[in-house]
């Protein structure tokens, strides 16, 4: 019986194993469209809006980055800020500082628009090195923006890793 139970193991195992090598050879010579659905209506006015805010942080620019936030924005990344001047005068210089000695990439970037209001999501990867530490991480950020006066502005900004 033994024979038998350990020849069963054996041709178990061997198929199992078959089959995920079969799959691995499935996708193999696999080409994928350049086209992709990760990157959505980033010609937008609202995709614009976002990217000139990133543009402002990055480069320092405190005024330009503080126009583009409504005045009431809320704004999530570990804790809460409620207001526009209240993110400028706080949390916005430590993001500045930080944002001008590492590597953002987006990795993806997708903006629905609905009426006066504005939805964009996006996922970066963030590399380099910050007061010592390596950085090395995928982060995601949810904007809503609503249009007033033929102008968008970001209302709601939700930034995590």
């Amino acid at each position: 019986m033994k024979i038998k139970s350990n020849a069963f193991a054996l041709v178990f195992i061997t198929l199992v194993g078959l089959c995920f090598t079969s799959f691995s050879w499935a996708h193999g010579e696999e080409k994928h469209s350049d086209s992709s659905p990760f990157f959505v209506n980033i010609d937008t006015a609202p995709a614009k809006v976002v990217s000139a805010f990133h543009q402002a942080l990055e480069s320092g620019d405190k005024a330009k980055a503080r126009a583009l936030l409504a005045d009431d924005v809320l704004i999530f990344e570990g804790g809460v800020e409620r207001s526009a001047d209240q993110y400028a005068n706080h949390h916005m210089l430590a993001d500045m500082k930080y944002l001008a000695v590492v590597e953002t990439t987006t990795l993806e970037h997708q903006v629905d628009i609905n009426g006066n209001m504005a939805l964009s999501m996006s996922r970066s990867k963030t590399t380099g090195n910050y007061k010592d530490k390596n950085v090395d991480y995928e982060g995601l950020e949810t904007m809503v923006l609503k249009l007033s006066d033929d102008e968008w502005k970001i209302t709601h900004i939700h930034w995590s890793r």
